[in-house]
Parts: structure tokens; C-alpha cells; sequence
């Protein structure tokens, strides 16, 4: 009977551990990432499914448990080791026998040494949240076109790894013997014979902390943050405008004092310049953009503007070709300005899948193309001569008297020949 019973047991065991998920496909990882795809994983994963941003969720707050549980095992060299070589079972039997078991973090231990307030997650009641960061971004006006990954590196203030926050290098915490843990004490000052006033001080031994530490953490020095360069990864989607926010929650600078408030980028349009690549070497990098519409001026000469058979090709952003010509005969004026239908900058709408939306808002913009005459700077005495003389056939036939169409007054010795064509 007793060896049923240890059978029984050993079988729930193998089929917990055979039950148990991938912890590389809960981080949604393959087994060649990274430690820093690891971490990168754990942030993100860590805060979609954490409790405080699911009230009520049982699943959401299983799933953050399973969360940390995989970060714990994979951000460790020697864990790791053994998950890939025994997988579940390996880990099991290193944390549950042998000197080097060891007990796996508490998972609102783990999210609080990444951002700080107790684990606690955004604006969590009760709990002091830093400062928001604000960060300004220039980017091409190609990449808010075709929209884009991009990886930029800001200086933050992080929690310190080595010590975990604590400030010191065996992670131990003592209670100041001076303010018993207050961070303050009372201290009388004498006014006058038998008048006394009582001051509040800040500790002078614990800085007003209350706590201390025999052995400073070597990384930080005591402080519990270190400031460190940190890689940030975002999305521009095609048709954002500048302008644009980006906000990471709780990836602000961090402490453990604080909930760790808000990264905002602020997405910006840098001034055009000719790119380095034969891909970015198009007319669309010098278009003007204005909300989902795009401008470009497109040059002509005399011939062109006054006789037409001309035709363009113009290399969109993307590299695809925007075409534009006049037959012969067909004449364009200075300055006129022709609109080029769907070709401006892509839709692009910050609602829901379920907010209700104008039909405007799928639309793409328009291409505004405005047409410049480049006029000869000068002519050669045969050729001016002949354009002469045609002008003067033409302007006495059909010329037209600017000076009567413009309801303007006469001059005194006004000729009587037409002005111009």
C-alpha cells in the first residue's frame, strides 16, 4: 500500500512537470535569446499580465506568476544550464535537494527589482510614484512614411542588479539604532530658563532612511540605483505624425522608493537631408508634409510650361514612381498647383478596433505638386530676334490690352496696339 502511494505521488510529480509550459515559449523566446532578450521579455510580459492592471483576472495573475518563474530560472547562467539540458525536472530537483537548491523569487519580489514600489504596478493607491521622463526623437520623414523599428539608447536610472536594491553587498538591512528606524528624532532646544522647543531632525547617521548597511554594495556604493545607458526599442507606425507620443509605462528612472513612472517619446520630423543609400536617394525625401498631405515643387521650363509634351518621374518615399506629364499644346501657369490623389502619407488612427471612426480616416492624403517656370536668363542676338518678330505676328492678331482688362486707367500716350498674347 505505502509503495502505491509513493508511485501515486511520484506519477502527479512527472505529469506536473510534463504539464508544465516551455518557459523560452512563455517568454515567447527561442532558445538561442539573449540575456538581454530575456530581460527585455520579462518587462514587457511582466507588466501586460500584471494583477494591479487585471483586477479580478485569475488568469492574467497565473500567467504573471508563470512569468516570473521563467525569468527567474532563464536569467540565471546556472539555472539556465540545467533547464537546458533536464528542462523541468532538472529544476525541480536543484531547488528542492543538493547545497545549491535555492528558493524561487516571489514574483512582486522580481517586478519591484526591475521597477520599483514594492511590485507594485502603475498607480497603484498608497504608493509614491516617480517622475514622468520625456525624450524627443528626430526621425526622417521616410520613416513616418514606411514606418519603422527603432532602437535608440537613453541613460536611466535602474535599480541596482547586484544587490537588488538593497545598497548592500550581502543584501542585508539593519534598523538604525539612532532614530530606531524613524529617520528622524526630536531634539530640544532651551529658549529660556525652563522654555524648551522641540525640533524634528533628519537622522544624521541613516541620511533619513531609517535603514542602513554594514557592507556597501560594491556596484552602487550604498546608493541602491546605478545610472546606466539602456537600449529602448519602438515601433513608428506608417502615417504617424510628428509629434506623436510613445508611452512606456513605469520605464522611467526607477528607485526603490518609488513606483518607476512614465517613458514618453516624443516622435519628431528632422530636416530632410540626401541619404547614404541608393534607397534613400529619392524626391520624396524633400517633400513637405502638412497632416496626411505632402508637398513638392516641380521645376519647368519656358518650352514645357508654354508648349507642354514634357513628362516627370518622381521616386515617392517608399521608392515607388509618381508620374506626371502635359500633351503638346497644353499649358501650365506659374505657380499652379496640381493634386495628385492618394498619394500624400498613409492612414493612420490611434482608436480601437471597436471605436466608431469617419470614413476619412482610411483614407490616404493627396500629393500636391506646385510647378515653377524657369525663364533663359538671357538669349542669343539670332534667337531673340526671331522670338521678336513671332511675338509681334501673334500679339496684334490675338494680343490682349492689359491695361482695358484690368479696368485701369489709360495712360496719356497710350498706343493703340495690344499689349500681349
Amino acid at each position: 500500500m505505502r509503495l502505491l502511494c509513493l508511485f501515486l505521488v511520484l506519477a502527479v510529480c512527472l505529469l506536473q512537470v510534463l504539464a508544465a509550459e516551455d518557459y523560452y515559449k512563455i517568454l515567447g523566446l527561442d532558445k538561442s535569446a539573449s540575456e538581454r532578450d530575456i530581460k527585455r521579455a520579462y518587462r514587457t510580459l511582466s507588466k501586460k499580465y500584471h494583477p494591479d492592471k487585471n483586477p479580478g483576472d485569475e488568469t492574467a495573475r497565473e500567467k504573471f506568476v508563470e512569468i516570473a518563474d521563467a525569468y527567474d530560472v532563464l536569467s540565471t547562467a546556472t539555472t539556465r544550464k540545467i533547464y537546458d539540458q533536464y528542462g523541468h525536472e532538472g529544476i525541480e530537483q536543484h531547488r528542492s535537494g543538493g547545497t545549491a537548491g535555492r528558493q524561487t523569487h516571489d514574483p512582486f519580489d522580481l517586478f519591484s527589482r526591475f521597477f520599483g514600489g514594492g511590485g507594485h504596478f502603475g498607480h497603484a493607491p498608497g504608493h509614491r510614484r516617480g517622475p514622468d521622463m520625456e525624450f524627443r526623437v528626430g526621425l526622417p520623414l521616410r520613416d513616418f512614411y514606411n514606418g519603422r523599428e527603432v532602437e535608440i539608447v537613453l541613460e536611466k536610472q535602474q535599480i541596482c542588479d547586484a544587490c537588488e536594491g538593497t545598497g548592500s553587498a550581502d543584501k542585508e538591512v539593519i534598523t538604525c539604532d539612532k532614530c530606531s528606524g524613524r529617520g528622524a528624532f526630536i531634539q530640544k532646544h532651551m529658549l529660556a530658563p525652563g522654555m524648551f522647543q522641540q525640533v524634528q531632525m533628519q537622522c544624521d547617521k541613516c541620511g533619513g532612511q531609517g535603514k542602513m548597511v554594514k557592507k556597501p554594495c560594491g556596484v552602487c556604493g550604498g546608493h541602491r540605483v546605478v545610472r546606466r545607458d539602456v537600449e529602448t526599442a519602438f515601433t513608428v507606425e506608417p502615417g504617424m505624425d510628428k509629434g506623436q507620443k510613445i508611452v512606456f509605462e513605469n520605464e522611467a528612472d526607477e528607485s526603490p522608493d518609488w513606483i518607476a513612472g512614465d517613458l514618453v517619446l516624443v516622435l519628431e520630423e528632422r530636416e530632410p537631408e540626401l541619404g547614404k543609400s541608393e534607397e534613400q536617394r529619392t524626391d520624396g525625401t524633400f517633400f513637405r508634409r502638412k497632416g496626411r498631405d505632402l508637398f513638392w515643387k516641380e521645376a519647368l521650363s519656358l518650352r514645357e510650361a508654354w508648349m507642354g509634351d514634357w513628362s516627370r518621374n518622381i521616386t515617392h518615399l517608399d521608392g515607388h514612381v509618381v508620374h506626371l506629364s502635359r500633351p503638346r499644346g497644353q499649358v501650365v501657369q506659374p505657380l499652379s498647383v496640381e493634386t495628385v490623389v492618394g498619394q500624400g502619407m498613409p492612414p493612420y488612427s490611434e482608436g480601437h478596433l471597436h471605436d466608431q471612426s469617419d470614413e476619412d480616416d482610411d483614407v490616404p492624403g493627396n500629393l500636391y505638386i506646385e510647378y515653377t517656370v524657369i525663364l533663359p536668363d538671357q538669349m542669343e542676338s539670332g534667337m531673340e530676334k526671331e522670338f521678336f518678330a513671332l511675338w509681334q505676328k501673334w500679339r496684334k492678331k490675338i494680343g490682349v490690352d492689359l491695361a482695358a482688362d484690368g479696368n485701369r486707367p489709360a495712360h496719356a500716350h497710350a498706343h493703340a496696339e495690344k499689349d500681349e498674347l
